[in-house]
């Protein structure tokens, strides 16, 4: 069974900085050099270290206005984080995919918002992930973008939205 909940500091960050490099690495940075991949990862390149300094880069570039965790009995094995605006990153272990924990994530995810009375999400997807949030009903609205992630250029996303539906209204047409 997949518990979601709020992401707690004290007790996740170790655990959840962790699950960002190993996946982020696996997923979006393997077919980079070892340099790129420690570009791209940032603090999370030190996701192993018990140096204070390191540790709190990590709490740091966790932070965000939403955090929520899927837990199982084994421990964390997702995170997303956000703002009402925003769903700024999702990992999920890569053995867990495709059992519902991202999809978990973003319905709660979603609700929030909605609670916050948000009606638009943007999403800057990583490629691999794209077909996830259209299954999701996110839209694509350009083309594939390039950014910086930490000190690392050329990360390329496909900028992505949804409007969102709250219980009882109109329904948001896309146009």
């Amino acid at each position: 069974m997949i518990r979601i909940r709020p992401y707690c500091e004290i007790k996740d960050a170790r655990t959840v900085g962790l699950l960002i490099a190993d996946t982020f690495r696996a997923y979006n940075l393997a077919h980079l050099n070892r340099v790129g991949q420690l570009e791209m990862l940032g603090p999370f390149r030190h996701a192993k270290s018990r140096d204070a300094v390191h540790e709190e880069a990590i709490r740091e570039a966790i932070r965000s206005e939403i955090v929520l965790v899927a837990e199982q009995a084994r421990g964390v094995i997702g995170v997303l984080r956000g703002r009402p605006t925003q769903l700024g990153s999702l990992f999920v272990r890569g053995e867990d995919h495709r059992h519902g924990v991202g999809r978990a994530l973003v319905e709660r995810f979603e609700a929030e918002v909605r609670r916050q009375h948000g009606t638009i999400l943007r999403v800057a997807a990583t490629l691999p992930a794209v077909p996830f949030y259209q299954a999701m009903g996110y839209k694509r609205f350009t083309g594939v973008q390039t950014m910086r992630v930490f000190d690392g250029a050329g990360f390329e996303y496909q900028p992505m939205r949804k409007f969102l539906s709250r219980p009882g209204a109109c329904r948001m047409l896309e146009v």
